[in-house]
Parts: structure tokens; C-alpha cells; sequence
């Protein structure tokens, strides 16, 4: 008797764990959530309940008010609502699961997408970093998780430009190509186009981007690089872009619209 209890009591605990163990298809084929678990669902074929779990870092998207639609995503992309439970961790290098998007631990610039545990590496673009909650790159003084000397490369805007509405354009001390802007006190890293290089003003706190030859000291910055044929490409690039545009526009008829079929005759 005491043996028959346990392994009721037994059950009772892994139905618990489990949350679902077994699921009624409402229609011989669908795709249904977990009632508790959000990165598993049940597939009915044939009227018969198969329950399937989504890739580590995958959570099983139940918008589809039909239920046809067999969708697991990012867990940051889904609506798990009550659906809370998750199974544990499956972590690789960079990857805190097999599937997601995660922030570099040592750069705050740096981001990791992950796929079946296969890290790919990105960076955000000089002057950002990547935020963990937004999961974009922003300016690197909005990512709390930047260190004072990442944001701006730990350039400091010279003293007294903290007024409001104050702006100003500070060289890079290294780097040909980028600069800084001062924005009421806080410091942003910029790059110029590809092709051209920053240069110093005549007042202090300004500057624009320029030809190489036109800037002393950064005349090679792009060593061998076939700068004309860049900016051709680039020429050609904007006016084909021009070019669609006017394409897709809807063109004015030079006939006049038929009248509606509707329509009263003209009265004399």
C-alpha cells in the first residue's frame, strides 16, 4: 500500500514538473503552445499530439490565431506571457544559448549572433555600442554597460562646452578618417565618408570632411585605394537609386478618367 502512494505521489510531482503531459488536438492538424513552457508546443497530425521543443534560445511564436503557422524565434521576439518556463541554458563560446543575439563581455561595442551555437562576431559602428535591452547598436553613452574610456574612446570635450545647445568638432588624435562632436559636454565618435578624411577648421571646434590631398599629413590615408573609381561607384549608386524612384512613382494619366458607370447624364 505504501509503495502504491508513492508512486502516486511520484506522479503527481512529475505531472507538476512537466506542467503538460499530454494535450487533446482541438483539429486533426495544428501547431499549439505549451501551457506552461514557452519554448515547447504540441504538432497535431492526423488528429494526433506530438509535443516538440524549440532550438536552444528558441521560443515557440503562438501569434497565429489559426494555429497553422509552426514558428519557434528569438525568445526576445515572442510574447510568452503565462508561458514562462524555459529549458536550461546550453551555452557555447560567446553564445549564452545555442540560438540568440548576445553581448560581447569584454567590448561594449561588440555583439554575437548565435546559431546552433556557432557564434558570428559584429561591431557597431564607430561612436556606438551594443545595448542589451534595445538589442541595437546606440550612441555608446546611452549603453550603461560601456566603461567611461569606451564611449568616444575616451575622448573628453574640452572645458566649458557643457552649455546647452554648445556643438563643436574635435580631430581624432590617430585616425585620419574619424573625429568627435561635442554635444552640450558629452562626446560622440563620427567617420567620415569612405573616401574622405576630417579636417581641422580655422576656429577652434570645427572641421569638415575632406579629399586626402586637401588635409597635410593625411594625403595617404588610403594608401593604393582607387578613390575616383569609389566616388564613381558611389555617383552612379545614388543616381540609379534616383533613377527607381522616379520609376516607381505612379505616372499622371494625359487621358481624362472615364466616367462612372453610374454617373447621371448631363442634364440640358
Amino acid at each position: 500500500m505504501k509503495s502504491f502512494v508513492c508512486v502516486l505521489v511520484l506522479s503527481a510531482l512529475a505531472l507538476s514538473a512537466n506542467g503538460q503531459d499530454s494535450f487533446k488536438c482541438p483539429d486533426d492538424f495544428g501547431f499549439y503552445p505549451h501551457t506552461r513552457s514557452c519554448d515547447k508546443y504540441w504538432k497535431c497530425d492526423n488528429n494526433v499530439a506530438e509535443l516538440k521543443t524549440c532550438g536552444n534560445g528558441l521560443a515557440f511564436d503562438a501569434s497565429d490565431p489559426k494555429y497553422l503557422t509552426e514558428n519557434c524565434d528569438y525568445i526576445h521576439n515572442v510574447e510568452c506571457g503565462d508561458r514562462a518556463e524555459l529549458e536550461p541554458p546550453i551555452g557555447t563560446s560567446h553564445c549564452e544559448r545555442l540560438y540568440g543575439i548576445f553581448a560581447d563581455e569584454a567590448k561594449c561595442d561588440v555583439f554575437w549572433n548565435c546559431w546552433n551555437g556557432e557564434a558570428s562576431r559584429y561591431q557597431c559602428s564607430p561612436g556606438l555600442a551594443y545595448d542589451r535591452e534595445a538589442r541595437v547598436c546606440m550612441w555608446a553613452d546611452q549603453v550603461p554597460e560601456c566603461k567611461n574610456e569606451e564611449v568616444a574612446g575616451g575622448f573628453s570635450c574640452p572645458a566649458g562646452e557643457s552649455n546647452v545647445g554648445s556643438f563643436s568638432r574635435h580631430a581624432h588624435p590617430d585616425d585620419c578618417r574619424k573625429y568627435y562632436i561635442c554635444l552640450e559636454g558629452q562626446a560622440r565618435e563620427y567617420g567620415c565618408p569612405i573616401g574622405t578624411v576630417f579636417k581641422i577648421g580655422d576656429s577652434d571646434g570645427t572641421g569638415n570632411c575632406e579629399d586626402p590631398e586637401d588635409v597635410p599629413g593625411c594625403e595617404d590615408y588610403y594608401g593604393d585605394l582607387d578613390l575616383k573609381s569609389i566616388r564613381k561607384s558611389e555617383l552612379l549608386a545614388g543616381l540609379q537609386s534616383s533613377d527607381a524612384n522616379r520609376a516607381n512613382k505612379p505616372k499622371k494619366s494625359l487621358r481624362p478618367a472615364p466616367a462612372s458607370r453610374n454617373a447621371p447624364e448631363p442634364s440640358n
